[in-house]
């Protein structure tokens, strides 16, 4: 079990080199790390010399936390994440959400790539995450540590509908076509059979990932608010020809997104 001095040193670590201390907390996933470049007056702290940080694997995530201002507004991004498929616990996973809660944060947005299972939903769409279906490991499994939150922490409204209703506006006054639906966690690294598509498609899926959903439930144990965004990369609803998930497109699909999730994430934080 991480210990609490663990998290403390991490997060002594950062607020002895932020030049800000923000309240805002952003998670940047599979291919939109160039939102990043959106930050201004950036500060950039590798994952790396973070004490108790791991080194995140994944395609398209380089590993830093960024310190600056969108909008005026001071936010720390996680350029990239850890995944429980990258063979790492659910508490090294989760681990960068308690130590940004120790930094002050109180509100988290998190993004990710993500196949649409929905039929309406097409490559390059945003779907605003209202829900989630978890088929990951519970992180919270294991003794509670009530340094952050209670042992059963409700999940009826994981996702703030504040920021939701924001978002929306935000979408409207900028022309922005936006979705919202119900996001399923899986562990991956595979991609999706058909079948499995169809499952939880049925199940009341909306789009499907391998993240995010761990790094909800710890942030709403920690009583921090969240707002949730998809980028549809690929579609897992027709399967027609030589139909294959390719991971380079995915990363190419979510980069073409990073615009319109700039424009989005711009708006919200001037609302705020």
């Amino acid at each position: 079990m991480i210990e609490l001095k663990q998290y403390q040193e991490a997060a002594n670590y950062l607020n002895e080199r932020m030049p800000i201390h923000p309240k805002v907390g952003i998670i940047l996933g599979s291919g939109l790390g160039e939102l990043a470049n959106k930050i201004e007056n950036a500060t950039i702290i590798p994952y790396g010399k973070i004490p108790h940080f791991v080194k995140s694997t994944a395609v398209g995530h380089k590993g830093n936390f960024i310190i600056g201002t969108i909008a005026g507004v001071p936010v720390v991004a996680m350029q990239g994440r850890f995944h429980y498929y990258e063979g790492y616990p659910m508490e090294v996973v989760t681990f960068p959400i308690r130590v940004m809660k120790l930094i002050g944060i109180e509100t988290l947005f998190v993004s990710n790539a993500a196949g649409g299972v929905n039929e309406n939903f097409h490559v390059g769409d945003l779907m605003i995450i209202r829900d989630h279906i978890n088929m990951l490991p519970n992180p919270l499994i294991g003794p509670n540590n009530d340094n952050f939150g209670v042992r059963f922490p409700d999940m009826t409204r994981a996702y703030d509908r504040e920021l939701i209703t924001i978002a929306e506006k935000v979408a409207s006054e900028n022309n922005i076509a936006i979705h919202k639906g119900v996001y399923v966690g899986l562990t991956g690294p595979s991609y999706e059979t058909p079948a499995e598509y169809k499952f939880y498609q049925k199940g009341g899926g909306d789009a499907i990932g391998m993240s995010t959903v761990p790094e909800v439930v710890v942030a709403r144990h920690a009583g921090i608010r969240v707002f949730g965004i998809s980028v549809i990369t690929n579609e897992g609803w027709h399967f027609d020809g030589d139909y294959t998930n390719d991971a380079n497109e995915v990363i190419e699909a979510a980069n073409a997104a990073g615009e319109k999730m700039a424009t989005l994430f711009t708006g919200i934080l001037k609302a705020l």
